[in-house]
């Protein structure tokens, strides 16, 4: 395989899977924009449940820059471990439009998922993709309902249409909790290709500010990808706990 499953990381961000990190923000008042920074370090970079660094930990930054229109342009970035491969980093280039309609809020972009450094060789694939998405969520009390839907015309490894589709809900607790929990599944059109067949990916999370404005999430993360499914037998689809720290400055 090269890598099965695509990096987004926290990523349309960083993950759709991931629990939010604390973030920092600049106004620039005179361009109407806020610049957005969110570092962080985990235990493991997953992707749709799946390890991007072979269960190692991962450096990672998302950045921002989001226009009162609605509009905004930002990146992910996140180091990258895939066998077979001499892929070390990602870098991601997303855009798009955050408006409310019906009742909901809703977020239409695209990503461009790079690997600088990679160099492709006989017998391997292109890594580089794109995906669509929309995303929408809608507030009740102290419950975050989040549905959204990727679509990639080729997708990594040159795998052919691949469509995620995820459901999920973030939930307000005392004592500065959020507990989080989401539900997806990814369908790929050339499966021997990417790597594993079509599978369903699940998390559940609890995050809290813990000092000096750094937020602690820790989450269980899993597919129901067996171990001879998972790119010829490696650890990677395995279920884990994940831990995330991120700085707010």
């Amino acid at each position: 395989m090269y890598r099965i499953a695509s990096a987004a990381g926290l990523a349309v961000a960083a993950a759709v899977l991931a629990p939010a990190a604390a973030s920092a923000q600049m106004r620039v008042e005179a361009l109407n924009l806020t610049l957005t920074a969110t570092p962080a370090v985990a235990t493991d970079y997953l992707f749709r449940g799946i390890s991007q660094t072979r269960n190692r930990p991962a450096v990672q930054g998302t950045f921002e820059a989001l226009h009162d229109s609605g509009f905004y342009v930002g990146a992910f970035v996140s180091n990258v471990s895939f066998l077979g491969t001499d892929a070390r980093q990602e870098v991601d280039l997303l855009a798009g439009y955050r408006f409310e309609a019906i009742g909901l809020s809703w977020d239409i972009g695209a990503i461009y998922y790079s690997y600088p450094g990679y160099r492709r060789v006989a017998g391997t694939q292109e890594i580089d993709f794109i995906e669509g998405a929309v995303k929408a969520s809608k507030i009740v009390g102290p419950v975050t309902l989040l549905g959204s839907a990727f679509v990639s015309p080729n997708y990594f490894g040159r795998s052919g249409t691949g469509v995620y589709a995820e459901g999920g809900a973030d939930v307000a607790l005392p004592l500065g909790l959020t507990a989080s929990g989401r539900f997806g599944y990814q369908w790929i059109e050339r499966e021997p290709r990417f790597g594993t067949p079509d599978y369903a990916t699940w998390s559940a999370s609890l995050s809290r500010e813990v000092f000096a404005g750094a937020t602690l999430a820790v989450g269980y993360y899993g597919t129901n990808i067996s171990q001879n499914e998972c790119s010829g037998g490696q650890k990677l689809c395995d279920d884990r706990v994940m831990v995330t720290l991120s700085r707010k400055f």
